[in-house]
């Protein structure tokens, strides 16, 4: 056997089969490429979900995390630390907010954020006691906790693993009239992605965000917005609320917040809505530890000088621009997307999304699918246009088998 079905076949024997990874195993990997146990290199056109905005092993975050190895990584939230307080300010200032709270992986920051609204509602908007109702999209992805997969609509993430939370309403996603008929006033937040990354990059339509700010605050009802994917540069703006001019009464962030190379994760409010917890009522010994804040402190200043967020804006357009020609050819039936982000929708008879996934893998690219024949696209910001305009020259030579 290669040392690849090696590896493969030694991680299978006492791994839980929770994933269903590519037959690639990375051995390194910097910018925008990996190269595996063989010595081959692959274009990383997934960039971990979007926690890999910055690139593998971005110098400037890798010399922060160094820095911080050399002095403290844990104290726990039993004490206070050097990192925190600047990491709260500038979290904040970035967001346009007063207050953070720092957590670990995005699924803490979504049952973070519902914790907040729950008790935001019963102490402040004055719901009873147990009847707070919050308000989700069909098709949502948010995490794998039992709390959340008690209101997604993707069978494979909740089948199985009841009884469900109760205190969620779906709606349809881009529905602004269904939205509006299920808030009621025991509703407390209504949770959204600006753009939902797992359904497929689906784009709300034009004015949907703006109606859904309108509504919640007319309606006193926090509007969530879950960036944990959309959010830090990827769609050309630091958020994807931006492209709307909206601003959500509660950021939920993860993912690049921790360059790639720790897991950081925050819900980011003003003072009235997470001003709601007391001592006891909420924690984490790794949330805000001083060396995910010095990670996280670089990538907020690298997001400052809007740099990655113009990359993300002119070779959005230009991969937008190339894959849109690929549209009515008789192998892609539609592209969506946003900024270096595209759910591009392969016809069937092209074969499944995983096949073109391989397929691609085969020359060299690593791109993730979803929902049956889509695939999706989602580069480090840092890809150079040369090595963007390989990438799809690669799909086109798979589209054209």
């Amino acid at each position: 056997m290669s040392r690849t079905q090696d590896e493969i076949t030694a991680a299978d024997a006492h791994s839980a089969h929770n994933y269903h990874p590519l037959p690639v195993v990375v051995a390194t990997a910097e910018g925008a490429w990996v190269t595996d146990v063989e010595g081959r290199r692959y274009l990383d056109m997934l960039a971990g979900y979007s926690a890999l905005n910055f690139g593998h092993r971005n110098p400037r975050l890798l010399e922060a995390a160094r820095a911080q190895l050399e002095r403290v990584t844990l104290t726990s939230r039993a004490f206070h630390h050097d990192r925190f307080a600047e990491f709260c300010t500038r979290l904040a200032e970035l967001c346009g907010k007063e207050a953070v709270l720092p957590m670990n992986t995005g699924a803490e920051a979504v049952e973070t954020a519902v914790k907040t609204a729950r008790k935001w509602g019963y102490e402040v908007k004055g719901v009873p006691d147990g009847h707070a109702k919050i308000v989700v999209a069909a098709n949502n992805f948010h995490g794998r906790t039992t709390t959340i997969v008690s209101f997604s609509t993707d069978h494979e993430a909740r089948d199985h693993f009841g009884p469900y939370t109760p205190g969620f309403e779906i709606v349809p996603y881009g529905d602004l009239t269904a939205l509006e008929a299920a808030v009621t006033e025991n509703t407390v937040a209504v949770l959204m992605e600006p753009i939902q990354g797992e359904a497929g990059v689906l784009v709300p339509p034009a004015g949907y965000l703006r109606g859904v700010r309108e509504l919640t605050a007319r309606r006193n009802v926090l509007f969530m917005a879950d960036e944990i994917q959309s959010g830090l540069g990827r769609t050309g703006r630091t958020f994807a609320c931006e492209h709307e001019g909206v601003v959500p009464d509660v950021y939920i962030l993860g993912k690049a917040l921790g360059g790639g190379v720790v897991p950081v994760s925050a819900v980011v409010a003003d003072r009235d809505v997470l001003g709601v917890f007391r001592p006891g009522e909420h924690g984490s010994t790794f949330g805000g530890n001083p060396l995910a804040c010095a990670v996280a402190l670089e990538v907020i200043a690298m997001l400052r000088t809007g740099e990655y967020q113009q990359r993300a804006t002119e070779l959005g357009e230009h991969l937008h621009a190339e894959l849109g020609l690929l549209v009515g050819g008789g192998a892609v039936e539609s592209v969506r997307g946003r900024g270096l982000w595209a759910g591009v929708d392969i016809v069937p008879e092209k074969g499944t999304g995983r096949e073109i996934s391989e397929r691609l893998m085969e020359r060299g690219v690593l791109v993730k699918d979803t929902h049956g024949s889509t695939i999706r696209i989602a580069p480090p910001l840092v890809i150079g246009k040369e090595d963007l305009d390989w990438g799809l020259e690669q799909l086109r030579g798979v589209l054209a088998e």
